[in-house]
C-alpha cells in the first residue's frame, strides 16, 4: 500500500534510509553504551563520525566480504568466478556511463558485443558492485531455460520493475501464480482456434487498402505503424471479441509531406492506448538496463503512471462487459472451451478476480501485437535489401496459393521457402533481442572455454541472455552467420549447425515457458507476408532522417555497416523512427511464369 500512493524513488529512499539509520543508531547506542559502562565521556564529535561513516564503512566492508565469500563459495564447487568487466571507476560507473551514452546512436548490443569479445560468452558486468551476468552461450541459455528450470525464476527484481506494467500476468509471475496464468491460457491455442483465418483477412485487407491509397499519392508509409495496427486489431479482436480498431486513425506522413494527421491520432483512443503501452514498455526497460537503482531515477513520479492510466481506461471497459456478460449467462463446465469463446471469455468463466484477468489480458495482448509486428517489419526490411529473395518467395505464393485466393493452414504448411524466410528474419532480428531470469540458488554453468572449470554463478544474480547476439554467433551458425539468406534452412547448413545444438535458435524461448502463441504467430505472420506479396511485387525502402543510421556506422563492420535503420529494443526489438517504405501494386493483369 505504501508503495501505491508514493513515486518509487521515494519508497527506495525511505527504505534505504532504514536501512543507514537503523545501524547507524545501533552504533550510536553501543558506543554510548560502552562509554557509560567506563564512565568515559564521549563527545559530539565522535558521535558525528561514527553516524556518517557507519554506512559507507559498513557497505565497504559488504562488498570486500561478499567478494571473499563467493570466491569460497566457489572453490567449494570447484568452481571459478565468471570474468568481471573491469571499468577505471569504482563499481563500474565509468561502464554504466558508457553503456547509456552509447545506446542512444549505437547498433543494438555493440556495447555487450565489444565486452564479450574480450572477455568471452559469460560476462559479469558488476554495476555498482551488483552481478549482473550475461551470457549468449547456447549451453547456458539452456541450462536457464530448460535442464535446471526450477532454479530460475523472473525474480523479485524483474517483478518490481515490470509490475507498474505487466502485473502479475504470465510474462511477469513465477511459481503457482505463473502456473495459474499458463494453464488458463493454454486451451486457447489449439490448432482449431489458431487455425481460423477470418480474422486476419478482414484486417489484413483494411491495412493493405490503406496502403495502397497513400501508394496511389506517390508517399510512402511507415510499415513499422501500420503493421502493428494490424497486429493489435486482430489480436484484440481474436483475445477478447472486441477490436480496437487502430486502423481506423489516419496513417502517419513522411516527414516531408504537406499533410499532416497528428491531430486524428491525437484524438483516437486506439492510436493513444498504443501509444502508451509502447511508452510503458519503454519504462521497464530503462529500470532493467539502470538495474536496482532505478527507482532514484523516478523521484517524482512512477515514469509508466500516466501511460497505464491510458491503457487501463481502454481495456478496463471490454473486461467490465465481459464479467457482466458473464454474470448474466448460464453457468457451464469450467474446462469446457466453446468454439465461440474469446479468452477473456474463458478468463472470466475461471475467475472472478478483476486483476488477474486484466494482468492476463495486458501480458497476451503484448505477446500477440508487438512480438508479431516486430518481426514482419524486419521481414519487410530484409525483403527490401534483397530483392532476389523476394522475387523467390512471390513466386511460391502464387505458385502454392495463386494470386488473389486466401491462404489455408494447410497451405501454409506446404510454404517451405516462406517458413525459411521467416525463421531466417528471427535468427538476425528476434523479435525479444534480450531476456533475463534470477537464479534461487548456488549453482555452477560449463566452462565455455575446453579444460577450465565451471563458471559459479551465485544465489540471487540478476542473469540476462541475449538470443539476438547467440543468433549472430558464427561459432554456432557458420562464417556466413551475418547475412541474410533463407536457404540456410533448406540446405545442409541445417544439419551441421542446427540439428546438433538446437539451443543456437530460440526466438520463442524453450522450456516450460516456451512461447504458448508460437504456432498462431507463424500462422499470423505467414498469412500477412502472402496476402502482402500477393498484392504488391517490389518494395523499396524510402527511409527519413529519424530512421537512417548515422553515417560511421558504415565505418564499422558487421552487419552494422550495412544496416540501413536502427534497432533498438524495449521489451522487444523496434525500429528507430519507423520503417518507411513504398510498394508497387501488382497490375491486374501480371502473369508470373
Amino acid at each position: 500500500m505504501f508503495r501505491s500512493w508514493v513515486s518509487p524513488g521515494v519508497a527506495y529512499l525511505a527504505r534505504g534510509l532504514l536501512a543507514v539509520v537503523v545501524p547507524a543508531a545501533s552504533s550510536v547506542i553501543i558506543v554510548a553504551r560502552l562509554a557509560s559502562l567506563r564512565g568515559v565521556r564521549v563527545s559530539s564529535w565522535l558521535i558525528s563520525a561514527v553516524v556518517l561513516g557507519a554506512a559507507p564503512l559498513g557497505f565497504a566492508a559488504y562488498v570486500l566480504a561478499d567478494g571473499r565469500l563467493q570466491q569460497r563459495r566457489a572453490n567449494r564447487l570447484g568452481a571459478r568466478l565468471v570474468p568481471r568487466v573491469q571499468g577505471k571507476w569504482p563499481g563500474n560507473v565509468d561502464k554504466v556511463v558508457n553503456m547509456v551514452m552509447r545506446s542512444e546512436n549505437e547498433y543494438l548490443g555493440r556495447p555487450v558485443e565489444d565486452e564479450i569479445k574480450v572477455l568471452g560468452p559469460t560476462i559479469n558486468f558488476r554495476f555498482f558492485w551488483e552481478d549482473l551476468i550475461l551470457t549468449t552461450e547456447p549451453q547456458h541459455v539452456k541450462t536457464i531455460l530448460a535442464t535446471d528450470f526450477d532454479n530460475y525464476v523472473k525474480g523479485a527484481k524483474f517483478r518490481e520493475a515490470a509490475d507498474s506494467v505487466l502485473g502479475t500476468g504470465v510474462f511477469n509471475s513465477d511459481g503457482e501464480i505463473w502456473k495459474l496464468h499458463r494453464t488458463m491460457t493454454r486451451p486457447f491455442f489449439t490448432h482449431d482456434r489458431i487455425g481460423h483465418f477470418e480474422i486476419f483477412d478482414r484486417h489484413a485487407d483494411h491495412a493493405i487498402a490503406l496502403a495502397k491509397e497513400r501508394f496511389k499519392a506517390g508517399l510512402a508509409i511507415d510499415f513499422q505503424d501500420l503493421i502493428s495496427r494490424f497486429t493489435l486489431d486482430s489480436a484484440s479482436e481474436f483475445l477478447f471479441g472486441h477490436c480496437i480498431d487502430s486502423l481506423s486513425a489516419g496513417l502517419p506522413y513522411h516527414y516531408n509531406a504537406t499533410e499532416s494527421t497528428n491531430a486524428i491520432q491525437g484524438d483516437n483512443a486506439a492510436a493513444a492506448f498504443a501509444y502508451a503501452f509502447s511508452q510503458a514498455q519503454q519504462g521497464i526497460n530503462r529500470r532493467l538496463s539502470i538495474g536496482q537503482t532505478w527507482p532514484l531515477h523516478e523521484i517524482l513520479a512512477d515514469s509508466t503512471a500516466q501511460h497505464m492510466k491510458v491503457v487501463d481506461a481502454f481495456l478496463e471497459p471490454i473486461l467490465k462487459d465481459a464479467l457482466e456478460k458473464h454474470s448474466t449467462t448460464v453457468e457451464f463446465d469450467k474446462n469446457e472451451f466453446k468454439d465461440d469463446q474469446t479468452l477473456v471469455d474463458h478468463l472470466v468463466n475461471l475467475t472472478s478476480d478483476f486483476k488477474i484477468i486484466k494482468d492476463e489480458m495486458l501480458n497476451i495482448l503484448l505477446a500477440g501485437r508487438d512480438t508479431i509486428a516486430s518481426t514482419l517489419t524486419s521481414v519487410i526490411y530484409l525483403l527490401t535489401m534483397h530483392p532476389e529473395f523476394l522475387t523467390r518467395l512471390r513466386e511460391e505464393i502464387i505458385l502454392k496459393v495463386g494470386p488473389t485466393r486466401r491462404p489455408t493452414y494447410d497451405d501454409i504448411k506446404e510454404m517451405k521457402y516462406l517458413r525459411a524466410v521467416l525463421n531466417e528474419t528471427l535468427r538476425l532480428f528476434p523479435a525479444v533481442p534480450f531476456d533475463a531470469r534470477e537464479n534461487i540458488h548456488d549453482t555452477t554453468w560449463i566452462s565455455p572455454e575446453h579444460g577450465k572449470k565451471p563458471l559459479f554463478i551465485p544465489k540471487g544474480t540478476m542473469l540476462a541472455y541475449s538470443v539476438f547476439l547467440m543468433h549472430r554467433r558464427t561459432d554456432l551458425w557458420g562464417p556466413d552467420a551475418l547475412e541474410f539468406d533463407p536457404d540456410r534452412w533448406l540446405d545442409e547448413r541445417v544439419k551441421k549447425y542446427l540439428i546438433p545444438n538446437p539451443f543456437i535458435f530460440l526466438p520463442f524461448n524453450a522450456g516450460p515457458r516456451i512461447c504458448l502463441g508460437q504456432q498462431f504467430a507463424y500462422n499470423e505472420m505467414s498469412f500477412m507476408v502472402i496476402r502482402l506479396l500477393q498484392h504488391f511485387s517490389t518494395i523499396t525502402l524510402s527511409p527519413e532522417p529519424a530512421m537512417r543510421p548515422p553515417a560511421w556506422w558504415a565505418e564499422k563492420d558487421g552487419r552494422q555497416a550495412i544496416e540501413q535503420f536502427r534497432p533498438r529494443n524495449h521489451l522487444t526489438l523496434y525500429a528507430t523512427g519507423g520503417m518507411w517504405v513504398k510498394m508497387e501494386a501488382v497490375d491486374d493483369v501480371e502473369v508470373i511464369n
